[in-house]
């Protein structure tokens, strides 16, 4: 299991106003890429009959992308926000932006998102910024409740997009993934340290806005099969107080998702952890209190009208 960067320094002020206590155990179990393949939809209809699986985010540019949405429609309890794609990774199955770039260093020579994040962030922020507000925009025309908003790899996590995505998330009342973390946590998982301390300073003046944070981050692996739910468990019985944002995968194992996928061991893996009742239990058992992201929704957007 992946454990990326150290824990907040102090409490979290989103626990009270969210009805917890500062030692409480917050998680919230988020699928990503839903969408990026047919085998993302149908196990995350699964997950959420189980009822473990909390939240998700959709990436808009890929091909299955509609059928997310109609899912998330569809399954009573869905908490769905947008994953911010600017990459696009795999060489079978690419996607392309929603609106053509200004700057065509967004894209390759093919027109598709470039594959690495170095090279997804060398695109002018304001071509960035319009590509990520018709991502969200598109999921709102299409109905879909949207809860949050994270990023594909990271790519949209970049400093020089940050701007851009918080005025976003500002704008539409939308939370987005960012954790509480100290400088040294920032430099933990790759930023230099001018970076770092612009990172941890961003934290700050977004909690002071009323954008409720995360504290910590867990990531169930990709790179291997075999019992996530033991990892699962194993990790969450060590896991701090706060409001943890773990991370899985999961897709049903079709041949659409090998073809697409080279992890698609840990895909599958992480959801046939997640599809097993038995580990909601254990879960339910641990005192692990677990959301979605809607109620920091909710808790942001009063934050917001209470400052207009």
């Amino acid at each position: 299991m992946t454990r990326l960067a150290p824990p907040a320094p102090s409490p979290n002020p989103a626990l009270p106003a969210l009805g917890f206590s500062p030692t409480d155990r917050v998680v919230i179990f988020h699928a990503d890429d839903l969408g990026m393949t047919e085998a993302t939809v149908s196990a995350y209809r699964d997950l959420m009959e189980v009822g473990l699986l909390s939240s998700a985010s959709v990436m808009l540019p890929c091909a299955w992308s509609p059928a997310a949405v109609q899912a998330a429609r569809d399954v009573p309890g869905s908490d769905v926000g947008v994953h911010l794609t600017l990459t696009s990774e795999w060489d079978a199955c690419r996607w392309r932006p929603l609106l053509t770039p200004e700057d065509p260093r967004l894209v390759d020579g093919a027109g598709f998102f470039h594959r690495r994040v170095e090279d997804a962030r060398q695109a002018d922020p304001g071509t960035v910024g319009r590509e990520l507000r018709a991502q969200v925009d598109a999921a709102l025309a299409w109905g879909l409740d949207v809860t949050h908003l994270d990023a594909h790899m990271g790519a949209a996590a970049d400093p020089r997009y940050v701007r851009e995505v918080v005025e976003l998330a500002t704008t539409r009342g939308i939370p987005l993934l960012y954790p509480r973390f100290p400088a040294a946590g920032w430099q933990a998982v790759g930023l230099d340290a001018g970076q770092a301390a612009q990172a941890e300073g961003l934290g700050q003046v977004l909690e002071q806005r009323g954008f409720p944070l995360v504290d910590h981050l867990r990531m169930l692996p990709l790179d291997q099969g075999g019992d996530h739910a033991a990892l699962t468990l194993a990790w969450l019985r060590d896991l701090p107080a706060g409001i943890t944002h773990f991370i899985l995968h999961p897709a049903r194992d079709t041949p659409e998702l090998r073809a697409v996928a080279s992890d698609w061991a840990g895909r599958v893996a992480n959801y046939e952890a997640f599809r097993r009742p038995e580990l909601r239990r254990a879960v339910e058992g641990l005192g692990v209190q677990v959301i979605g992201y809607g109620p920091l929704r909710d808790l942001l957007r009063r934050k917001l009208g209470g400052a207009a």
